[in-house]
């Protein structure tokens, strides 16, 4: 029982205690330095998401605004009395309208020609969308960093404590203990934090 005492109490050994202090500043303040990257790759793909989202809300308006001018010029059209007030309307037309009218003169308002009005719209949109969902990816990053970086803290304060201790205190050995037990599960977590690849 003695010599399995004195073998673990060489991990309370200055050494051993050192290098903890040395490793587990280093791995804090890695933590502390990726999780405010992360931290800041989340803000910017944020506003890189609202930025895209507000082009797209202006190019919904501007299809919208298309789209009525597009009814406008059809009922000209319909209602013209003569075949030449016809045809400027028709000429008006948008490019979406006219392809649309030559493709399906019985309904030239048909979906393909609302897909191709708002295309632009939905594509922003859907760019946008992407920013925002690898805003959370680095967001979600960033917080299991910060889990990280409480761990390691935790391990190192630990250590820090323990050397400060007597060497011969039985409480020395048990910080010394935990803060190994804080490395190893602060690792685990570290190696679970997911990559972002932006």
């Amino acid at each position: 029982m003695s010599s399995l005492l004195a073998r673990v109490r060489f991990l309370s050994s200055e050494i051993v205690l050192g290098s903890l202090v040395a490793v587990l500043s280093v791995l804090t303040a890695l933590a502390a330095y990726q999780a405010g990257m992360a931290d800041s790759d989340q803000t910017k793909y944020n506003v890189q998401g609202q930025q895209k989202l507000t082009n797209a809300n202006a190019e919904y308006l501007t299809a919208n605004q298309m789209i009525v001018y597009d009814y406008t010029m059809y009922d000209g059209w319909y209602t013209a009395e003569n075949d030449e007030k016809a045809e400027y309307y028709q000429s008006s037309y948008s490019e979406a309208l006219q392809k649309s009218y030559a493709a399906n003169q019985d309904d030239p308002f048909s979906e393909a020609y609302y897909d191709e009005m708002y295309a632009e719209a939905n594509g922003i949109f859907d760019e946008s969308d992407s920013l925002f969902k690898l805003a959370e990816k680095f967001n979600q990053r960033g917080d299991e960093l910060q889990l990280v970086m409480l761990v390691m803290a935790l391990g190192l304060a630990l250590s820090a404590w323990a050397a400060l201790l007597k060497e011969e205190s039985q409480l020395r050995l048990v910080f010394a203990l935990l803060s190994i037990i804080t490395l190893v599960y602060g690792l685990i977590l570290y190696v679970k934090v997911p990559v972002v690849v932006s």
